[in-house]
């Protein structure tokens, strides 16, 4: 019987060198017995063996159920790299399988606590003479504080930051990324300023009309409730949506109407559309708020669809189609959400501005960006066809989305990632003309991956 002694928690680098050996030897599964036991008690490594060659989604499964907490984890992987260099290369597509589908349920489970982290963990402010330097606690259900690292160095690459948990620690400088022991919520500075901050705006987008308690605890958990500022404000909100939706009402019916100085928004709104059918009819018929444009481009994708892309406005060749992202930009974006593993099929995709603005240059039709009070005018729009939709997460194309999402003007590459619209569950990223305008080559493939690591996100906290 093989003994091998990994280090406790996600230990990748000594399980891949124990199965570079084993595998190397030929030892089966059932002749190992796999521990985890402090690094001091932990057995010396084995000697330099051959690579083993796995197909990438069984390395890229190995990476994620590593990081769980089920002590069996070293011995399923490591059944399943057997089977996988003993010939049976396709063995994920078994889904029946009792293995594989085990491993995939733990995989899923990473990737939820993955998200959660992304999602639920806020960061305190420390100033002292040295400068700057923000906090945060988290509580993981896995060993995911290595896993994750990448994801917070990339977002917060400017700033100095820890991040503690009773799992382990990490720090960043600014310029080295370095891992600890496990921390203590005792070490998390008092409420700051920031905080205070974030809790004022929490407050004000919160909206009392779109109160949901099963839909909030699905995507909030309360086991994270204690750590997130806005919490405290929640109870207090809850109870009282249901007054502050009447009075919401009550100030809309006593408000004198505003005549606006567009026809076609007035003439919309007025006609209170039923159905995402009825408000394209009257998008379709009404005149363009944009100098130029042949036709209204509608939304196109399933009315079920879990996830809605907004960009900017249609092209030249969108509104010649009558189509959305049909022109070069479109076709990046389909070759992005297949790298990312996403249907398009049943991705939704639509335009802040339905008609597309130029300027004529001879024979061509440049593309001229839509005013902020040209996006305003659209926004009723795009709400109402949001609502008709109801999808799981909205995603901002690009800064003129971001506007008109959001009802401000915000910088995206400051604001890329998880947000909310309205309490509406969002992404913010960039637009894919925005990868096609780039200079160089190898601009452009390190901006088309992160894109790609953007929908590969939103994939991801689909799945749960």
């Amino acid at each position: 019987m093989h003994e091998i002694t990994l280090k406790p928690g996600a230990d990748k680098a000594g399980f891949g060198a124990a199965v570079r050996h084993l595998i190397s030897a030929g030892v089966p599964p059932c002749d190992i017995s796999w521990n985890e036991a402090p690094s001091f008690f932990a057995a010396t490594p084995p000697a330099a063996a051959p690579p083993v060659m796995l197909p990438r989604a069984v390395a890229s499964l190995v990476d994620l159920v590593i990081c769980h907490r089920n002590p069996e984890r070293f011995a399923l992987l490591y059944t399943l790299i057997w089977r996988t260099v003993r010939g049976e290369r396709a063995v994920l597509e078994q889904k029946s399988d009792p293995l594989v589908h085990r491993l995939e349920a733990m995989g899923k489970a990473i990737r939820r606590d993955l998200h959660k982290m992304h999602a639920f963990l806020r960061f305190r402010r420390v100033a002292s003479d040295a400068g700057e330097r923000f906090i945060a606690w988290f509580e993981p259900d896995h060993y995911i504080i290595e896993a994750t690292a990448d994801f917070f160095v990339n977002r917060y690459r400017a700033l100095n930051f820890s991040i503690l948990t009773p799992v382990g620690s990490l720090c960043w400088d600014g310029d080295r990324l370095s891992f600890g022991p496990p921390g203590d919520r005792a070490m998390l500075p008092p409420a700051d300023d920031f905080e205070a901050g974030w809790l004022t705006y929490y407050e004000s987008i919160f909206n009392p009309a779109r109160v949901n308690i099963s839909a909030m605890r699905a995507e909030m958990p309360q086991k994270y409730w204690r750590n997130l500022p806005e919490a405290r404000a929640i109870p207090a909100l809850v109870r009282s949506a249901a007054a502050r939706t009447q009075d919401m009402v009550a100030s809309t019916q006593a408000a004198p109407r505003r005549r606006d100085p567009q026809k076609a928004v007035a003439a919309m709104q007025d006609s209170a559309p039923k159905t995402l059918a009825e408000l394209n009819a009257i998008i379709a018929a009404a005149g363009p708020l944009v100098p130029g444009a042949t036709q209204a481009v509608l939304g196109e994708g399933p009315a079920d669809a879990a996830i809605v892309l907004v960009g900017e406005q249609p092209g030249d060749e969108e509104d010649i189609a009558g189509r959305p992202f049909v022109g070069p930009a479109g076709q990046l974006l389909n070759r992005a959400l297949e790298d990312a593993g996403i249907d398009r099929g049943r991705v939704y995709l639509t335009n802040a501005v339905k008609h597309f603005k130029f300027e004529q240059r001879g024979k061509q039709r440049i593309h001229a960006k839509p005013t902020a009070g040209e996006v305003k005018h659209y926004r009723w729009w795009l709400m109402r066809e949001l609502d008709f939709l109801a999808p799981r997460v909205v995603v901002a194309l690009g800064a003129t989305a971001l506007l008109a999402l959001s009802g401000q003007s915000l910088p995206i590459l400051r604001n890329r990632g998880p947000a909310f619209f309205e309490n509406r569950r969002g992404f913010v990223t960039v637009h894919p003309s925005y990868l096609l305008r780039l200079p160089g080559e190898q601009a452009k493939r390190d901006a088309y991956a992160e894109f790609v690591g953007d929908f590969r996100e939103i994939n991801e906290a689909l799945l749960f």
